[in-house]
C-alpha cells in the first residue's frame, strides 16, 4: 500500500520553473532514494512535503499530495509533524547554545506538575529533565552514538550535529515518513556506513524513508527504489536492483560520467617545499591537532585524510587562524604569524572551509559580491579610481562573476541572486569561486565536494587538478572520502589522534590506509 503519493507537482520561483509535473509514490516501510543534480528540484520537493514557509510565501505549488489516500497539504512544519512526517534538513536546524538533550526535545519537552501549576495552569510546570535525558539517550543509542547528552551543540564537529538532527526526528512518537536531505554529506565513510545500518533498522520498524543523497553508492546499497530528477522533472523511477551507478549518473546529468582515476599527466612537482608545518597544535572543538609535522612540495596535490574527530579538519583551520593555534608555519622560507587570518591571506594562501554557510558565504548578499568580497577586501581588486576616491567597480565584479558562474556551472537565475536560496552544491561552488578569485599560490580545501552531486563533484575535482596543472597552484585537500583523495592526490597524509600517522601514495592498499586510520604502525610507509 502506498503511504505517500505525489501527483503532478509543479513549482515556480518567479519565472523560474523548478519543478514540472513531478509524480512518484512510496509504499509503507520502503526506503526510496531521490537523486538529481544540484538545482534539479530535490530540496524544493522536500520543502513542499514538509510545509516549509518559503513555499507558501512564494506562491505555493500546483498538484496534490496524498498520505494513506487522504489529501495532505501542509501549511507549516507543524502540520507535517502532526501528519507523521519528519525531516532532517541539508543545513542544520540546531540551536548552538542549547544542549544535545534540549535540541532533541525542542518543542516536545516533558514537564511535571508543580504546586503553582496546579493553581495557575500547565504553563508553570517544570521541565522533566530526567525523562528528557532518558529519551535523548534512547534516540542517540539507536544511532549507535555515544556522547554526553548535556554537551552544548555549539562547537561540536559537523558529523555529531548531523546525528543529533536525526536523533531529534527518531524521538518523535508519531513518525511515519522520514525525509533525509543529504544526511550523510557531512559524515565520514565509516560514520555513513553506520548510518545506513540505522536506516535499515528504522525501515524494519515500519518507518518509511525518503532518502536524498549525492553518494550514489549509498543509494544503491540501501534503497528499494530510486527516483531520478533532472531539470525539475522525473527522468525515471526504477527498482534499485535494476539500475547501475553509471546509468543513474547518466540520467541525472544527461551525459556519461567517468568515475576512474585521472589519467597520468605531465606535471612538475618541485623538490623544494612551499609550506612547512612544524609542531602545529590547534584547539578546534572535536578536531584538536596535537602536534602536526608536515611538508608540502611546491606544485603537488597533498591529500589529508582520517576518521572524524582525529584532527584532520583542524590543520587548515589552524593555519588560517580560525581557531587558537601554536607552532610554526613557514611559507617560501618566511614564517607566517599564527592566529591572524589576514596574514595568511596576505601570504597568498586561500581557504575553502568545510562549513560553507557558517564561514564560506555571506548568505544575504548576491552571488557576484560573494565571489569578489575576499579579493576586494584583502587585495583591493575590483576598485576604480575617481579623483582621490576608490569606488567598487560593479561592472568588473559582474563580468568576473559571470565568468566564474560559467566555468563552475553554478545554477542560478543571475549574478545578483542571493546565495541563501541556492542549493547546497551551488553554494559550495561559490565558495570555490571566491577562493580562486584570490589567485593563491596555495589553496587549502576542506571537504570540497560535501553535499555536491556526482556531476558537480567531478567538475570540482577536475577544476582543482586544472588549477594545479595549468596555473601551478599547490593544493592541500582534506576529505572524509578516501576515494576522492586517491583520485587526485600525489600523496595522502593520514591523521590519527591529532598527529600524522603516516603518508602513503594514492595507489597504496586499502589495508595500509585502514591501519593508519586505526592508529596502527606500518613499517614501510612510502612518503
Amino acid at each position: 500500500m502506498d503511504l505517500l503519493q505525489i501527483k503532478n507537482i509543479s513549482k515556480n520561483y518567479g519565472e523560474n520553473r523548478v519543478l514540472n509535473d513531478v509524480s512518484l509514490s512510496i509504499t509503507e516501510g520502503e526506503i526510496h532514494g531521490l537523486v538529481g543534480e544540484n538545482g534539479a528540484g530535490k530540496s524544493t520537493l522536500m520543502n513542499i512535503l514538509f510545509g516549509m514557509p518559503i513555499i507558501h510565501s512564494t506562491g505555493g505549488y500546483e498538484g496534490e499530495i496524498l498520505i494513506d489516500g487522504n489529501i495532505y497539504r501542509p501549511n507549516s512544519p507543524e502540520d507535517a509533524m502532526l501528519a507523521g512526517v519528519g525531516m532532517v534538513h541539508q543545513e542544520f536546524m540546531l540551536i548552538p547554545g542549547f544542549t544535545i538533550t534540549e535540541n532533541i526535545k525542542l518543542n516536545r519537552e516533558g514537564t511535571t506538575p508543580t504546586y503553582l501549576s496546579k493553581i495557575f495552569g500547565k504553563r508553570l510546570e517544570k521541565l522533566d529533565i530526567k525523562t528528557m535525558v532518558k529519551d535523548a539517550k534512547t534516540a542517540l543509542k539507536k544511532l549507535d552514538m555515544t556522547v554526553d547528552e548535556f554537551l552544548p551543540v555549539g562547537g561540536l564537529p559537523v558529523g555529531y550535529m548531523q546525528f543529533i538532527e536525526i536523533a531529534r526526528e527518531i524521538d518523535k512518537s508519531k513518525l511515519r515518513l522520514l525525509i533525509l536531505d543529504e544526511p550523510t554529506a557531512v559524515l565520514t565513510e565509516s560514520e555513513a556506513s553506520k548510518f545506513l545500518k540505522v536506516i535499515r533498522r528504522l525501515s524494519k520498524m515500519g518507518i518509511t524513508i525518503l532518502f536524498i543523497s549525492h553518494r550514489l553508492d549509498e543509494i544503491l546499497e540501501v534503497t528499494d527504489r530510486i527516483t531520478i530528477l533532472r531539470d525539475g522533472e522525473v527522468a525515471k523511477t526504477v527498482e534499485t536492483k535494476e539500475i547501475s551507478l553509471s546509468e543513474i549518473a547518466r540520467l541525472m546529468v544527461g551525459r556519461q560520467i567517468d568515475f576512474g582515476k585521472r589519467e597520468e599527466d605531465i606535471r612538475h612537482i618541485m623538490d623544494d617545499n612551499i609550506l612547512e608545518i612544524k609542531d602545529l597544535k590547534v584547539h578546534m572543538p572535536g578536531e584538536i591537532v596535537k602536534g602536526i609535522n608536515l611538508t608540502v612540495r611546491r606544485g603537488e596535490i597533498l591529500g589529508i585524510g582520517g576518521l572524524a574527530g582525529q584532527g584532520k579538519l583542524g590543520i587548515a583551520n589552524g593555519i588560517m587562524g580560525l581557531y587558537e593555534s601554536s607552532g610554526t608555519i613557514i611559507k617560501d622560507g618566511k614564517e607566517i604569524p599564527l592566529n591572524n587570518p589576514r596574514e595568511a591571506l596576505n601570504s597568498s594562501i586561500a581557504f575553502l572551509s568545510e562549513d560553507r554557510r557558517g564561514v564560506g558565504l555571506l548568505l544575504d548578499d548576491s552571488i557576484e559580491f560573494n565571489i569578489a568580497f575576499s579579493s576586494l577586501e584583502v587585495q583591493g581588486r575590483f576598485l576604480k579610481k575617481i579623483g582621490p576616491f576608490k569606488l567598487i567597480d560593479n561592472n568588473k565584479i559582474r563580468e568576473h562573476a559571470i565568468k566564474m558562474i560559467k566555468e563552475l556551472d553554478i545554477r542560478c537565475t543571475s549574478p545578483k541572486q542571493s546565495t541563501r536560496w541556492l542549493s547546497g552544491g551551488n553554494q559550495q561552488k561559490i565558495c570555490i569561486a571566491r577562493a580562486l578569485t584570490l589567485e593563491p599560490d596555495i589553496l587549502l580545501v576542506s571537504e570540497p565536494t560535501r553535499g555536491i552531486d556526482v556531476g558537480a563533484k567531478k567538475l570540482v575535482l577536475d577544476t582543482l587538478v586544472r588549477l594545479n596543472k595549468e596555473y601551478g597552484v599547490t593544493i592541500v585537500i582534506t576529505s572524509s572520502e578516501l576515494g576522492e583523495l586517491r583520485q587526485i592526490s600525489d600523496r595522502i597524509a593520514i591523521i590519527y589522534n591529532g598527529k600524522v600517522a603516516g603518508i602513503l601514495p594514492p595507489d597504496a592498499s586499502d589495508e595500509h590506509f585502514g591501519l593508519l586510520m586505526a592508529g596502527k604502525d606500518i613499517e614501510k610507509v612510502v612518503s
